[in-house]
Order: structure tokens, then sequence, then C-alpha cells
């Protein structure tokens, strides 16, 4: 009983303080986006990429910026790797060989953070912090310029343009996501996180059996933070949040939850107030609250459940759990990391429960909306209004309309194409791995628990978490090039079909509202979110699901 009202307390303090800090930071990024002065320094970076930021662009030059500065940033940091022996602060580490560059880049250009790697034994300091740090910050920008982008597609009437990508682009990194991370680093250097340069050969420790380890230092907290705001999740060891030198304490476990959820929920504000309407915002809100509640409480159930007084106390049930921590604050970690593009972790989603673990699957599944990434959890939520708003207008026999905007045939093909794209990538991505002998190799357990950690690889991949199960080696040529082929996908098909969207939505005039129009900012609306987002993934994923985490846990 004390551990469930322990949990509850941690939840219910996490709660108050994204409540908090919901308006001020909503209305700072309303700010920032719709300014219209540039600071020095931002001009400063206009000139140097040769850039007119009082220049607005078309959806399509829109997108083709996005993808053109995605593959340059994914081509950077694949030379960084491979030739990160002859740099400085390279710690003595040989080049990365070239498949596993290859995931790598394209993980973090992505905002996935997969990691087929131990970091304090395969990467240099300095293509830690000027290669992965840096791409945790401009990848959370591009998810929260396409937002925005989407968002002006709502608001505007009769416009041929979305914006600037690279004004949002600089914006979100200088005005937003660097000065959080700059006093959350100094959050986190105070809680214990470390920040150093030392190499493995300058700390050893003393284990619990009385042996010596040579530890890597590094600079940790500025990574970790960023790791956390951006909703990366990708972590300087390879234990990640888990390691205590990345995450000490409980109170600095319950401080990077906290970043994790920031951004993505004031978001909601910020699409509030540029749409005129801050009721339109707070039924967002609702809806990704409604889903994230529950998934935090079905997951601490599913967990708490299986770790009992008896287990405990023989210590059968506590693999995977960090001690520090305790149960529930482990698995309110692991719906929020996975209920956002975070991926990261403080225990190891494997040794969960059949349904605890299954739990964290189907939060990616959802589409990570509730409240998603830093940026595509907005902008995915809304393609899920669009289409429940369709599907509203069929049951009444009416043209639908959202925000003013009447969603006709081609609006619901780029949205359909948004919802199929990330399913068609999980399904056909794991039917492939049990398919071929390069899939099957990488497999340690058979049954429905292997399959359930390829599942989870491919759901991880497609949806840009880059959380994993243990028990699938990953390390190899076939699963580095297709789950780096799935990460592209899943992450520019789907921004893609958004700005497309966004630039039918921004052509259109106002349709205003009549009795037959649906309202967007009451109950009923949320609890229809909810339901459709749930129904179509239910549809979509169950059978495969079946296969996997539900046999297990009816056979267990």
């Amino acid at each position: 009983m004390s551990t469930t009202v322990a949990g509850i307390c941690f939840v219910a303090s996490l709660a108050l303080a994204v409540a908090v800090i919901y308006r001020p930071l909503g209305d700072h990024m309303y700010r920032v986006y719709t300014g219209t002065r540039h600071a020095r320094p931002e001009r400063l970076v206009y000139r140097l990429i040769g850039v007119r930021p009082e220049t607005e662009q078309t959806w399509g030059v829109y997108a083709r910026s996005v993808l053109a500065f995605s593959v340059v940033s994914v081509l950077f940091l694949y030379l960084f790797q491979r030739v990160q022996d002859r740099l400085l602060l390279s710690l003595g580490f040989a080049p990365v060989k070239p498949d596993q560059a290859w995931n790598t880049a394209v993980s973090f250009v992505t905002n996935t953070n997969w990691q087929s790697y131990s970091g304090e034994s395969t990467m240099g300091h300095l293509v830690q912090m000027a290669g992965l740090a840096v791409q945790n910050f401009v990848s959370a920008a591009v998810g929260m310029a396409v937002a925005i982008a989407l968002v002006r597609g709502f608001a505007r009437r009769k416009s041929e343009h979305l914006g600037n990508f690279w004004v949002d682009l600089v914006r979100g990194t200088l005005r937003i996501l660097l000065p959080i991370a700059f006093a959350g680093a100094i959050v986190l250097v105070a809680g214990g996180v470390v920040q150093n340069f030392w190499d493995a050969g300058h700390h050893t420790v003393t284990t619990l059996t009385g042996g010596r380890q040579a530890v890597t230092g590094g600079p940790v907290a500025s990574q970790e933070v960023i790791k956390e705001l951006g909703t990366n999740g990708g972590g300087f060891y390879n234990a990640n949040s888990a390691h205590p030198f990345e995450n000490p304490t409980s109170w600095t476990n319950w401080f990077e939850i906290l970043l994790i959820l920031a951004i993505p929920f004031a978001l909601c504000r910020t699409f509030g107030r540029m749409v005129g309407q801050n009721r339109q915002g707070y039924a967002i809100l609702a809806v990704m609250s409604t889903i994230a509640l529950a998934s935090v409480a079905l997951t601490n159930a599913f967990q708490l459940m299986h770790h009992g007084t008896v287990p405990m106390a023989v210590g059968a049930a506590s693999e995977g759990v960090e001690a520090r921590f305790g149960v529930a604050n482990s698995a309110t970690f692991a719906a929020a990391t996975t209920l956002t593009s975070t991926g990261a972790v403080d225990s190891f989603h494997d040794s969960y429960t059949s349904l605890g673990g299954m739990m964290t699957m189907l939060n990616m599944m959802l589409g990570e909306v509730a409240p998603g990434g830093t940026g595509s959890g907005l902008y995915g939520m809304l393609v899920l209004a669009v289409i429940t708003v369709f599907v509203a207008g069929l049951m009444v026999g009416r043209t639908p309309e959202y925000l003013g905007k009447k969603i006709g045939s081609r609006e619901i093909k780029f949205a359909s194409l948004y919802f199929l794209t990330t399913p068609i990538l999980v399904l056909v991505g794991t039917a492939a791995a049990m398919a071929t002998e390069s899939g099957r190799a990488g497999m340690l357990n058979g049954g429905a628990h292997g399959f359930g950690e390829v599942l989870y690889a491919f759901t991880s991949a497609s949806n840009n978490n880059g959380s994993a199960f243990a028990g699938l080696t990953v390390n190899t040529v076939w699963y580095d090039t297709a789950l780096g082929l799935c990460m592209a996908l899943g992450r520019f098909l789907p921004i893609v079909f958004v700005l497309a969207l966004a630039g039918s939505l921004a052509r259109q005039g106002t349709t205003p509202a009549s009795e037959g129009t649906l309202p967007t900012h009451r109950p009923l609306f949320v609890g229809m979110v909810v339901g459709v987002t749930v129904v179509l993934v239910a549809l979509t994923f169950l059978p495969a699901l079946a296969l996997g985490p539900l046999a297990e846990g009816l056979t267990s």
C-alpha cells in the first residue's frame, strides 16, 4: 500500500508541475514563433547560411528545406563518426563501423536516438558534444518547426505560405531549447550528474565485489538535459538514465521526467494562442492528458501487481528495476518515455511483466501523441483530430470542419497517409525480420517473448522512440540497415504529409460555424478523439500484440 501511495504522490506532483509551467512556457513559445524581430545572433546565423528571414515559404519549399537540412545532418554525423580517431578528445576510440555509423547518424537526426552501441566505450567526447548533442537540439527544433507550420495552416486564410523553416529552426533552438537546457544542466550538476572531460583511465571505482573498474567521465549533464527536454533519449552511457552518472537520485529522476513532458504539453497552449482560441488548446491538452494518465496508471498497475511483497522479499521480481527509484518511479518513467518519443530508460523494459512491457509498446503504437515528441506529438494529435471530425461528418452526413477549415478528400488523404506510414513500417519490418535468417539470427529468445522483442524494435524505430527490449542483437548489418531505413521513413514521410496538409489548409478561407458544426472544444469531442485513437491502433496492431505480449501474458 505504501508503494502505491508513493507512486500516486510521485505522479500527482509531476502533473502539478506540468500544470504550473503549462501557461508561461506555452505563451513564451507563442511569442517566439509569432514575433517579427530577429535577435542579433539569429541574424548572424542567417547571414552564414544565406537565408533571408523575412521571406516566407510555401509548403513544398518548407518541406524541401527540412529534408535538405536533415540529409546534410546525416552525412555530417556519419563522417564525424568515421573519422573520430583523428579528432580531439577521441579517448583513443576507433572509428565507428560503416553500418553502425549510418544507423546512429539517422537515429540522432530523426530524433530517435536508437543506440546499438555503448556510448562510454564507442564515442569520443567531441563526437558526443559536437555531433550527438547538437543533433539533440536541432532534431527537436525541426519537430517543433513542423508542428508550428501545421498550426499556421489552421490559423491562416487564403495563404500560400507557412513561414520560414530556417527562422523556425533557429528560433526554436536559440530561444527555447538552449536557455532551458542551460538552466536544466545546472540543476542536474547540482543533483550529482557528471560534467567533466575524464577518460576511462581517470576515474576508477570499487565494485560491490571489491574489484576495481575504470569508468569514463565526460560532458554528461549537458547532454542529459537536452536528451530529455528534446525528447531524444540517447544516453551518454549504455545504461542510459539507470546509470548513476546520468541520473543519481530520485529527485533527479523526477526532474528528468518533467523535462520530458514540459514542451510537448505546453505546445497545446501555443496552438490555442496561434489559432485564437485557447479552448481548442485545452481540448487537445485534455485528450493528451486522458491517454497519458490511463497509460501511467495501467503501467504502474501491471508492474506493482507483479512485484508483490513475497516476490520482492526473495528478490525474484526485481530484475531490471532500478533499486534507487523503485517500481512505481521506474514504471512512470517508462510510460513517460514511450508516450513521448524520448526512448530514455531508467529501468529495463525487457524485464517488465508481459503486460507492463506491452504498455510501453502500445504507447508507441498510439503514435506517441500523449503528449508525444517535441513538436511531433502536437502535429500527430492534430492529424488525429482531423480524422475524428471527418468520421463525425460521415455520421451526420455533412462536410466536416475543424477550426473553420473544411476537411475534404485532399485533406483526409494526407491525414490517412500520415497515419498509415508507421504501421506499415512496423508490421512489414517485423515480418521481414521473422522471415529472414539474418533477422532471426539476432534473436536470443524464442516464442512469444522473442517475437515481442522484434516487434518492439521496429515499433521503436518506426515511431522514432529509440528504447528497446534486451535479448535482441541489433548491432548487425541487417538490423543497422533495416532499422535505419525505418527511422528515416518513419520521420520524414509523415513530416511531408503534415506539411502538405498544412499547405492545403492555409489556402482555404474561413467557413463560418453553423448549427451542424461539431464543437471541437467540448468533452464530447475530447472523448471522440480518444476513442478514434484507441480504435485505430487496436484495429491495426492487435493481431501483432496477440502474437507477442498478450500471448505471453495469458500463458504466464
